[in-house]
């Protein structure tokens, strides 16, 4: 038995784990430990090895049916036909590229992406997969940039830090005729704000580390299939997995590759924390999204506050692909100061939020950008990116909104 499609987006993820058969009528999936799973008949053992078994299990590495429950649930927020779930986010992330792409094929993505993302371009690059990051705001863009090698458009909902919105829909539908594979990291938006299959994604990726699990206590990342991918016409689906339904084929190669053979497993530990986290999303992400807005509108008139960036700020360049497709604006805002010398500063005077690196967690996190988590890509790349010296990113938790407008006005008293 299965969460009625018809209950809304909490009900169904609340609910998930009982109506999909917990052991002895838990409502929680219990965390399964063991490595190896056993069969009575070899030929049981067998037809999971092969792929022929409707589920199952082999060896951990694999997944176990913790992880499995974690990977029903996602699928469920996505409306998808299956997931997998990773170690961490890049886990997942380099295995899409790693085990999709080979030498000699064409990647275009988005200019604005997390800064880890971009290094795994670098890497692309050195094992002959070329690359080329444009600016996603305008579909125009990426078809300028598509050749016949091409394979993947891979964007992000909401660009982190500079909150840049891709023309999500004109992308999608220019991928749809050309054949080529849509992906959205949908991370910072997570499911419940923003459904990537909605804009033709065949792939959405989400760090689980951030929205979904939201409690800053388990790494983990996910890959979705939407079910909207011909992967009958990727030339890079190995012959092993080109059996049975071809809607399968993506996601096998994937767990195949990416977790039996690349490691990248997510414990049954971990799993049952962020599948416990999942149950409060849409909580989460309405409360963070309100006291971001309210925040960013406080700080836009600001005198010391040269711009925020916040996409339901009518003054965001992608504002109205934000009112069309976003539910509400997520946690994440950045903005700049008027004297980039009072950044490190200001951010010294602020006491409720943490100076600390990450996202999404239940109390709001602060850091300078340029002088942290894109120190490495040099100016050059921050300049391509929109990233001032002076801008601060703010991770919003669920602090009343009035203590944190209280500290922000002292700590920008004097910048």
């Amino acid at each position: 038995m299965t969460t009625p499609q018809n209950h809304s987006f909490t009900t169904q993820i609340v609910h998930a784990d009982r109506l999909g058969g917990a052991e002895h009528g838990a409502i929680h999936k219990p965390i399964h430990t063991s490595v190896q799973y056993g069969y009575e008949k070899v030929e049981d053992l067998i037809a999971v090895f092969q792929g022929t078994a409707k589920g199952g299990f082999n060896y951990a590495r694999q997944g176990t049916p913790t992880t499995a429950a974690l990977e029903a649930k996602i699928t469920q927020m996505e409306r998808g036909h299956g997931s997998i779930v990773f170690s961490t986010g890049m886990a997942g992330i380099c295995a899409l590229f790693l085990t999709l792409l080979k030498a000699g094929d064409h990647l275009v993505a988005s200019q604005f992406v997390f800064g880890n993302t971009n290094s795994v371009f670098g890497t692309l690059a050195d094992l002959g997969i070329e690359v080329t990051t444009v600016d996603v705001t305008d579909a125009a863009n990426v078809a300028a940039a598509l050749r016949p090698n091409t394979r993947m458009v891979f964007v992000e909902t909401i660009a982190n830090p500079g909150t840049q919105i891709p023309d999500l829909e004109g992308i999608g539908a220019l991928c749809q005729q050309r054949g080529v594979l849509y992906v959205v990291d949908n991370t910072v938006a997570s499911p419940y704000l923003f459904r990537a299959a909605t804009v033709g994604a065949g792939l959405v990726v989400n760090s689980l580390t951030k929205s979904i699990g939201g409690q800053g206590d388990a790494l983990g990342g996910a890959i979705t299939d939407t079910g909207l991918y011909d992967w009958s016409g990727y030339p890079n689906i190995f012959a092993a997995y080109r059996k049975g339904d071809a809607k399968g084929w993506g996601l096998q190669q994937l767990r195949k590759k990416g977790l039996r053979d690349m490691g990248g497993t997510l414990s049954s530990h971990a799993a049952h924390q962020l599948a416990l986290g999942a149950e409060t999303l849409s909580l989460r992400m309405d409360r963070t999204s309100a006291t971001a807005l309210a925040l960013a509108q406080w700080l836009e008139a600001h005198p010391a506050v040269s711009r925020v960036l916040y996409p339901m700020l009518p003054s965001h360049p992608q504002h109205a692909f934000a009112r069309k497709h976003l539910k509400a604006g997520s946690w994440l805002l950045s903005f700049e100061l008027r004297n980039p010398d009072q950044c490190l500063a200001v951010c010294n005077r602020l006491q409720l939020p943490i100076k600390a690196t990450g996202l999404a967690d239940t109390r709001t996190l602060i850091i300078p950008v340029a002088h942290t988590i894109f120190w490495e890509a040099g100016p050059a790349v921050r300049a391509t990116m929109g990233i001032a010296d002076s801008m601060i990113r703010l991770s919003v938790g669920l602090e009343e909104v009035e203590d944190l407008l209280a500290d922000f006005e002292q700590a920008l008293a004097g910048a």
